[in-house]
């Protein structure tokens, strides 16, 4: 029976001894702060150089556009995004260092815009539903394999024509990223 215990005790310490986090939730909190835009994250690591991403955008603005005061523009969208992400390796840390990571994003919601004509204000509705296609790249610094901390910047393209009309169908964003990981 005693060496049954001393068995399982070292097959476990050594199933413990190379344990790796596999999962990471994040939030941009540059976004969050400069835009009000709350993007929370989670990422699955796949190997040591990739890994499997969902993020969720709340009150997702297009790119870095502003609202006028007064409500005069307003943003009601969401979004939700999907990657797959390349780790190019910082000292033989895991899922760290540079990366690429090309992306699938679908933003829902609408974009208010008022003004006022012969003293009657007028809403226009633009209608954001639309899916983007996107490459983002940035640097990712992991502590102890439990905090993470990466700035990255994102470019894309949106196929709605009637988001093309009113913006640009090239979409800047960057952020910060601070993870957990467990």
């Amino acid at each position: 029976m005693r060496k049954h215990i001393i068995l399982l005790g070292v097959l476990l310490s050594g199933l413990f001894a190379n344990a790796q986090s596999k999962n990471e939730v994040k939030v941009n909190i540059l976004n969050t702060i400069v835009l009000a835009s709350v993007e929370l994250g989670y990422e699955h690591f796949l190997d040591n150089d990739q890994s499997i991403g969902v993020e969720f955008l709340i009150n997702d603005r297009f790119s870095y556009t502003s609202e006028k005061s007064g409500g005069a523009k307003e943003f009601k969208t969401n979004s939700i995004l999907a990657s797959y992400n390349f780790y190019f390796g910082a000292n033989g840390e895991s899922n760290s260092g540079y990366y690429v990571s090309p992306f699938l994003k679908y933003r829902f919601g609408d974009f208010n815009e008022k003004e006022v004509i012969n003293d009657v204000e007028v809403t226009h509705t633009t209608d954001m539903n639309s899916f983007i296609v996107g490459l983002g790249t940035g640097y990712k610094w992991a502590w102890n394999n439990k905090f993470a901390i990466a700035p990255y910047a994102n470019i894309a393209r949106n196929f709605s024509s009637a988001v093309n009309d009113r913006f640009s169908a090239i979409e800047f964003n960057a952020g910060v990223s601070i993870g957990y990981r467990f």
